[in-house]
């Protein structure tokens, strides 16, 4: 029973996903986020299990990135799609619905499948990430459809900063930037203080603004600070 602890641990990760999806489809932005939220505490733990008990295994590490397929990139890319069918206007000049143009939100599905499969062979981020995390993009995409609902709806352009939104992030997942990881592996500050400094600055984002609405600035700091050591450090890994 020991050696399927883990698988469990991912399948409950892949639940939580369809569960997001569903509502996302529903339009209910906020639960869906809740969802892709609990997945990602599923997905922190199945990785944690198997090196505890000792039960790692090849079949552990296809399910877990076809979890996160689901998790990570059909979910938000499902919430970034309902949110784009419901405030593209339709344009009579254009030859088809204009209602298609949502269906760019699924390139997010599309690099994220293909940034896990890249993450799968590439064996230089056992210790830190090359390219921009899928869950780290799916909570930058939930938070900031849930808690930019009300601007997204106003704003005459907003289509336009989803669709530029959606190719800047996939072209993050799939790029050559170092990004740190929160992996520890000691827990002495040398070697750990942008860890331990980003882990306090994400707390008091979540304690100022909320656990909806800070995610997004989250993620936004991350990529700069990864960016900024990538320039500033040229042996940041």
């Amino acid at each position: 029973m020991k050696k399927h602890i883990p698988n469990i641990i991912t399948c409950c990760n892949l639940l939580s996903g369809c569960v997001a999806i569903y509502w996302a489809f529903t339009c209910n932005a906020k639960l869906a986020l809740l969802w892709i939220i609990v997945g990602a505490v599923f997905d922190f733990f199945d990785g944690m299990a198997a090196r505890m008990l000792g039960v790692s295994s090849p079949i552990g590490k296809e399910l877990d990135s076809l979890a996160d397929v689901v998790t990570f990139g059909v979910a938000p890319s499902t919430i970034v799609f309902s949110e784009l069918a419901a405030i593209i206007p339709p344009l009579a000049s254009l030859p088809f619905s204009s209602s298609y143009l949502a269906f760019v939100a699924f390139l997010i599905a599309a690099f994220s499948a293909l940034r896990l499969a890249k993450f799968n062979i590439d064996t230089r981020q056992a210790t830190s990430f090359i390219g921009l995390p899928t869950p780290a993009n799916a909570l930058f995409w939930g938070s900031f459809i849930v808690s930019q609902t009300s601007w997204l709806e106003r704003f005459t352009y907003a289509p336009c900063v989803i669709l530029a939104l959606i190719l800047a992030t996939c072209w993050l997942l799939v790029c050559e930037l170092p990004m740190f990881s929160l992996k520890f592996k000691h827990l002495t500050w040398k070697g750990n203080n942008v860890k331990l400094y980003f882990m306090l600055f994400s707390a008091a984002m979540l304690a100022v603004f909320g656990w909806i609405d800070a995610w997004w600035l989250i993620i936004a700091a991350y990529i700069l600070v990864s960016a900024t050591l990538s320039v500033v450090n040229k042996d940041f890994k």
